[in-house]
């Protein structure tokens, strides 16, 4: 991968002259440098860049405008890779930004300590990849962790949950667990009631219970 056209968004003039410095090297052309969201998306719908570098707060009101940018770059030119910079893990932002598909990417700032690693990330992105900061990774698996809701139920409410996601009617869980079919009708109660599952007359209560069970998967 060689000669990526790039446009850097900071509004910090001395990052955002640091990132363009670093890209410097013949393998990369920084074609246009913005402050704000306003000035980055008129820069990349004139030079239409192979990647662009942009902070997640930027002017006026220094909460989405980076990322909101980068949703309307994504929208017209989705061939150009995004790599968003934070200075902070944003979980919600970041899963909107990754979610919008390929050549995409999360790095915390500090990252780009490593121009290593931080040029790695780059070309990933530009070769249609996705680059996700490993702090990110560790705060997702810490959520998951905190919100399991499976965490309320117990280890044999987890089985009988299990076999359901099978398939198995409570007669066929009552074979595999050996006891009464009586005794799974408390367990299935118990779970639709520790997983706040109430009576619908559209939903199917032994459905939404399975589909919790295997997103906690």
């Amino acid at each position: 991968m060689s000669g990526l056209r790039v446009v850097v968004a900071d509004d910090d003039v001395l990052l955002r002259e640091g990132l363009a410095s670093l890209l410097s090297a013949p393998d990369y052309e920084v074609v246009g440098q913005a402050a704000d969201g306003d000035e980055l998306l008129r820069l990349v719908r004139e030079h239409r860049p192979d990647l662009v570098l942009v902070d997640i707060r930027m002017p006026p009101t220094f909460t989405t405008e980076g990322l909101d940018a980068a949703a309307a770059i994504r929208e017209e030119l989705p061939e150009t890779g995004i790599l968003v910079l934070s200075a902070y893990v944003e979980v919600d932002h970041a899963m909107t930004l990754l979610g919008s598909g390929r050549r995409v990417g999360y790095l915390l700032k500090s990252r780009v300590v490593d121009l290593e690693d931080f040029l790695d990330s780059l070309e990933r992105i530009a070769r249609g990849g996705s680059v996700v900061d490993p702090a990110l990774v560790q705060e997702l698996v810490s959520a998951q962790h905190r919100e399991d809701p499976l965490d309320a139920l117990s280890s044999r409410e987890r089985d009988v949950l299990a076999l359901m996601a099978q398939g198995r009617s409570n007669a066929g869980i009552a074979q595999q667990l050996w006891v009464t079919e009586g005794t799974v009708e408390k367990h299935v109660r118990s779970i639709l009631l520790k997983l706040d599952l109430p009576e619908a007359e559209t939903d199917n209560r032994r459905v939404l219970a399975v589909m919790r069970f295997l997103e906690s998967r």
